[in-house]
């Protein structure tokens, strides 16, 4: 994932904060290479503030067993 209008590094100095806007990135403008963390995914739901179609694909992804 690459973000050019965020410093990351002052980003990362809170950790909730960072990842948080790390999983809206990687959902809302792609995942460049990497793999979204389920467990995290899960544990942040009601925080995420995404595209609704993508957050009900999601929510379907991740309550299929």
């Amino acid at each position: 994932m690459y973000n050019w209008a965020v410093d990351e590094n002052k980003i990362k100095k809170h950790k909730r904060k960072y990842a948080i806007w790390k999983l809206e990135q990687m959902v809302n403008f792609g995942l460049n290479g990497e793999k979204i963390n389920g467990r995290d995914l899960k544990k942040l739901w009601e925080k995420l503030k995404i595209d609704p179609a993508r957050k009900r694909f999601l929510e379907i992804l991740l309550h299929e067993k």
